[in-house]
């Protein structure tokens, strides 16, 4: 396991468009989240530990926040020839235990990943209602130990996204496993 750290890409960047199959077998674009008071597109996978340790976290964000107008979804950019566990059938196992209500998608070409910046599991980026960047980094302050966080980074840029406020430009890369790049 590589640790990577998330590149800090600049604030006001538009979201890019993409096109992806789900775990449900349906294809999604960025026009299936347009009219979200917030978007978060999360690369995850299954088998990255920094992943694990925050996917119940992720969920519940998931669940609380999607009643209150943002939109999820997860993206799987790994290489799956590499690790099998981030096949189709393995994010399928992962979202029906964790229990993800939100898109789970297959970046097999790893174009969006590129065009998104990001490098490693997990990678966060939220975008306000124009898809506009406003917030890129970590989940919180303690990836390893939920009952020593102190500072809800993602909430805190949902809940003043959501409010219509400036977010804290104080944002702090997200670490984890890197994406697993095909050679």
């Amino acid at each position: 396991m590589a640790l990577t750290y998330s590149e800090m890409i600049p604030l006001g960047k538009s979201a890019p468009d993409f096109k992806l199959r789900g775990i449900d077998g349906r294809n999604y674009s960025l026009a299936d989240f347009q009219g979200a008071k917030a978007f978060v597109v999360m690369f995850i996978c299954k088998h990255c530990p920094y992943v694990v340790a925050v996917q119940d976290r992720l969920a519940r964000l998931a669940k609380t926040y999607q009643a209150k107008g943002a939109r999820f979804v997860a993206i799987c950019s790994n290489d799956t020839d590499a690790y099998p566990e981030d096949s189709i059938d393995g994010l399928k196992e992962q979202a029906a235990k964790v229990g993800f209500e939100f898109p789970y998608l297959i970046d097999e070409q790893q174009e969006v990943a590129k065009a998104y910046g990001a490098v490693c599991t997990p990678d966060l980026f939220v975008f306000d209602a124009n898809s506009k960047l406003r917030y890129r980094g970590r989940i919180d302050d303690n990836w390893k130990d939920e009952s020593k966080v102190s500072r809800q980074e993602l909430a805190g840029a949902l809940d003043a996204i959501l409010a219509g406020v400036d977010v804290n430009e104080d944002q702090r890369p997200s670490m984890g496993c890197s994406i697993k790049w095909k050679k």
